[in-house]
């Protein structure tokens, strides 16, 4: 019963941090696209309150019920497929830390060009061109982990 209850808050909260990211991203992208320096205000706002409400919580509860689960189930943590999901988790934390800090950065720029009616700086385009990229390699690592989580290859 224990492993059930711990598995099952393990793929909720993976559902809820993939599904966070993709919809963070979606949003975010696409209020880029606009263009519309109010949209973008708006959006990244809610983005950086998503991602310290959804992500950074889940991202704490994958490896806690992660291991836990690991140790309920007795596989041996030198498993390849225990071990690709790990670094791809540390590599997907990686690109999400400085993500996060650029989100509040793009945050606070289109806040400000909203308020001043002015149009967005150089370097809000700079950093946006950088959380695409960094996004692009978490998105990847997640989907492997998936992949991983539910083949379990030797």
């Amino acid at each position: 019963m224990d492993y059930v209850v711990v598995k099952w808050l393990h793929i909720l909260s993976s559902t809820l941090l993939f599904g966070t990211g993709l919809g963070s991203a979606w949003y975010m992208l696409f209020a880029n696209v606009s263009r519309d320096v109010r949209a973008i205000a708006v959006v990244s706002k809610y983005v950086v309150i998503a991602d310290w409400l959804f992500t950074a919580t889940t991202a704490v509860i994958q490896p806690a019920t992660g291991f836990y689960m690991i140790y309920l189930a007795g596989y041996p943590m030198s498993s390849r497929w225990i071990m690709w999901s790990l670094m791809l988790y540390v590599l997907a934390g990686a690109c999400w830390l400085p993500v996060v800090w650029l989100q509040m950065r793009l945050r606070d720029m289109a806040a400000d060009a909203a308020r001043d009616g002015t149009p967005l700086p150089a370097l809000y385009w700079k950093y946006f061109r950088t959380w695409v990229a960094l996004g692009i390699p978490a998105f990847i690592a997640f989907v492997f982990i998936f992949w991983f989580m539910v083949s379990k290859p030797v």
